[in-house]
């Protein structure tokens, strides 16, 4: 996965502080619908700095998209298969809609020990990859 951000400031072990300013989901355009109320978020991280980005330039940083896929298939897909595999096997004691709500409960409590597995033993790495296209190096 790929997003621009800006160089916060450098650090001495090669790596630097990055912003990425995360709008809502409806972009940020609120006073054309009559407003969420929605706030942008800002997401400072660290990045590794091959290309020696100095404080105030706009980068692309990548991060590992394997992590993401992961998730989204334990929050999304192993509930909704888990519900279907139950409801399936407990459509033969008519007893489908109870035992596939309970699959689909095994699949939440499944994707909330995966989320704080994640959390706690794996991090995610961010690597700058290069300058942001169109918008150069910030004036020293």
């Amino acid at each position: 996965m790929e997003q621009i951000v800006k160089v916060h400031k450098t650090l001495s072990d090669g790596r630097a502080e990055v912003i990425h300013f995360r709008e809502s989901a409806c972009s940020g355009d609120c006073h054309k619908c009559s407003g969420c109320g929605a706030a942008k978020e800002t997401l400072i991280v660290q990045a590794d700095n091959p290309i020696g980005a100095r404080a105030g330039d706009f980068v692309t940083v990548s991060s590992d998209t394997a992590g993401v896929l992961k998730a989204a298939a334990a929050v999304y897909l192993i509930p909704m298969v888990l519900f279907f595999l139950g409801y399936a096997c407990g459509a033969v004691w008519n007893l489908g809609g109870l035992i596939g709500c309970t699959g689909f409960v095994l699949g939440l409590i499944f994707a909330v020990c995966v989320d704080r597995s994640h959390a706690k033993h794996k991090k995610t790495v961010y690597t700058i990859t290069g300058y942001a296209p169109g918008l150069g190096h910030a004036e020293q």
